[in-house]
């Protein structure tokens, strides 16, 4: 991914994507074993929902509190540096777009239905036994496969629309 724009994949182009194990987690620990597995599953694509909605609110609070912040933040979460603008002011605006931006990506690639990802997990508590035998036989390869291959394509077709919102939201503060 790092030599993706040299050899003309600039699709991928400053995106590094780095790779954590799964957190363990004991099932049998828990009173209801599905409903309590898919709750801790949902933590954390619920954790990136909540860095998200800090990240706005601060934002919310720059465009309304700060003068001239509604087009100071609407032009730097279109990608635009301010001139004349205090540093600290614009490190903080670019820090809460990059959170929001990370953040959203994370939580919509997480809820993919792919192994190992969070969605897999969601996906398994939902299907018969019989379906999750087969689910559970799937080889890792077609996972990673379906991450690098389909997983760029839909990731954008769901984050757009979610990026909009908030940018339209933060048009209308």
């Amino acid at each position: 991914m790092i030599f993706g724009p040299f050899v003309g994949l600039s699709m991928f182009g400053g995106m590094l994507v780095g790779w954590a194990k799964p957190t363990p987690v004991i099932t049998r620990n828990f009173r209801k074993i599905v409903r309590d597995d898919n709750l801790t599953t949902l933590a954390g694509p619920a954790s990136n929902l909540m860095i998200v909605l800090a990240a706005f609110l601060v934002l919310a609070v720059i465009a309304i509190a700060v003068p001239g912040g509604r087009p100071l933040v609407l032009d730097t979460f279109g990608g635009a540096l301010a001139l004349g603008v205090p540093s600290g002011l614009q490190a903080v605006i670019l820090l809460a777009n990059l959170a929001i931006f990370v953040n959203l990506s994370l939580c919509i690639f997480n809820l993919f239905p792919i192994p190992p990802l969070d969605g897999s997990r969601l996906v398994r508590n939902m299907l018969p036994y019989n379906a999750v035998q087969v689910y559970d036989r799937v080889p890792m390869w077609v996972s990673y496969l379906l991450m690098i291959c389909i997983g760029p394509y839909v990731l954008m077709a769901l984050l757009r629309p979610a990026i909009t919102v908030i940018y339209l939201a933060l048009s209308h503060v």
